[in-house]
């Protein structure tokens, strides 16, 4: 009699991560944010909470510092298991590796895209979340066969390296290393035309939390005790949080440039986040109904950001703004802004739940 081997047991809380991350971005598409604006909290203690909906001005931490950090960390999280399903089926090192390739070029294409769109010409940018994981992800998959040892060492000479270029850095004008406008940075983004605060060199520092990522994906994938695995990510991410605050006097914490301190403590929150839905859904499964709700939008994460980020919550709230302005214009503009706000949030997912049901899921 034939025995078939068993597919691992699926890992739910990296589903439940990425559904999340992508459902406070398509808030943040559909104006929620925008509508909960200071306006409505002015003199309230709430207008504390939601500007950590808003990323930090230079030097500090908001939550929503946090979403590119998760976004590039999940990239490096799935990557072990994807890489082990190309393998079961029987890929070799050489198509996988070509398929990583190809998969960063598209990423890099789709980046880049989203820039020219607006200006109506070519702008050769590393600003967008896409085009950043484009490299990332590529150097992550590149070292992810070495140990455990050099993935850190490696990690932390990106970081090294990254503060040592600001602090060096001897161009008149662009010479203070943690000043907005005067940085290295600033200086490179503007050979390429870009005068944004974010820099495209975050590329390089950021691509610890991928490579993080991956070493945490490793972990999820063992066969150690749920609880082993579940204590390290909790030491390690106090331990990351820790340091990095403690750094802050001496490198401060800009999330526009990368920091070192803001890599390590973004990076220690990202893994504790994780432990938080791995104890949730895969220790506890406490896992009913809301797994499916975010995990629709987990299926088709990639589709979702592009089609936001591309304008499509704009489409629906062309459709949506006239309705809820005829229905609701008793509210005032506050009050309808953020129903419409609501109403797209919805739409998006609704189109993620329909997509799911009709089993088309969207890769490259």
């Amino acid at each position: 009699m034939e025995v078939k081997a068993s597919k691992p047991e699926r890992v739910l809380s990296i589903d439940i991560f990425r559904g999340i991350t992508m459902f406070l971005l398509m808030a943040e598409a559909a104006g929620l944010y925008r509508a909960l604006s200071p306006r409505i909290f002015e003199n309230s203690i709430l207008i504390t909470f939601f500007s950590q909906f808003h990323h930090h001005p230079w030097n500090g931490l908001h939550f929503w510092d946090l979403i590119q950090p998760y976004f590039m960390f999940m990239v490096g999280l799935s990557l072990p298991f994807a890489v082990k399903s190309r393998i079961n089926k029987g890929h070799t090192q050489t198509q996988i590796l070509h398929h990583v390739i190809r998969r960063s070029i598209i990423l890099l294409l789709l980046g880049w895209f989203d820039y020219c769109i607006g200006p109506g010409r070519l702008v050769w940018r590393f600003q967008d979340v896409l085009a950043q994981i484009a490299f990332t992800y590529l150097v992550a998959y590149l070292i992810m066969a070495r140990s455990f040892k050099f993935q850190v060492i490696f990690s932390l000479c990106l970081l090294i390296l990254n503060d040592v270029i600001y602090q060096v850095f001897w161009v008149q004008g662009f010479n203070q290393a943690w000043v907005d406008g005067h940085n290295f940075g600033n200086w490179l983004d503007q050979l390429v035309g870009s005068r944004s605060s974010w820099a495209s060199f975050n590329a390089i520092p950021t691509a610890a939390h991928t490579i993080w990522g991956v070493l945490a994906g490793k972990l999820l994938m063992s066969d150690q005790k749920a609880f082993d695995k579940l204590k390290k990510l909790l030491i390690t991410g106090v331990i990351l949080v820790v340091v990095g605050y403690l750094m802050d006097p001496i490198v401060p914490i800009i999330k526009h440039i990368a920091t070192s301190s803001f890599v390590i403590v973004s990076g220690g929150w990202t893994l504790l986040t994780l432990a938080l839905y791995f104890w949730v859904a895969d220790i506890k499964k406490w896992t009913k109904g809301w797994p499916l709700f975010f995990g629709v939008v987990s299926m088709n994460s990639l589709f979702i950001y592009v089609f936001f980020e591309y304008g499509g919550a704009r489409w629906f709230e062309r459709i949506i703004h006239p309705l809820t302005y005829t229905i609701f214009e008793w509210g005032g503009e506050i009050t309808t802004g953020l129903i419409t706000s609501i109403l797209v949030l919805a739409a998006m997912w609704g189109l993620c739940y329909y997509m799911y049901k009709k089993r088309v899921f969207v890769k490259i």
